[in-house]
């Protein structure tokens, strides 16, 4: 079993945890960019947000997406968002 400082906690668990921090930093601040720029409840934004496709490549661990800031993140929601409206 490999520790973390002299822990019982096995370093896999930290990582998993730190990367999953990450990932709601992340959320937080697309959410609030969201209800600042389309002056929508908390509410709205989160679900605006959770039902993108955003949403779904940041909590995919293998794409890496969590280690971006929130603006970059923000800015790939309003793309995707963009190019969903001309989807048929």
């Amino acid at each position: 079993m490999i520790l973390y400082h002299g822990s019982n906690i096995e370093i896999d668990t930290v990582v998993k945890d730190k990367k999953r921090i990450m990932m709601e930093l992340v959320t937080s601040d697309v959410i609030s960019a969201i209800m600042e720029e389309n002056a929508v409840t908390m509410q709205e934004a989160m679900k605006l947000f959770y039902n993108s496709e955003a949403f779904e490549r940041l909590y995919d661990p293998e794409t890496g997406l969590y280690r971006e800031s929130g603006s970059y993140v923000y800015n790939l929601y309003k793309n995707w968002q963009h190019i969903s409206e001309y989807t048929f």
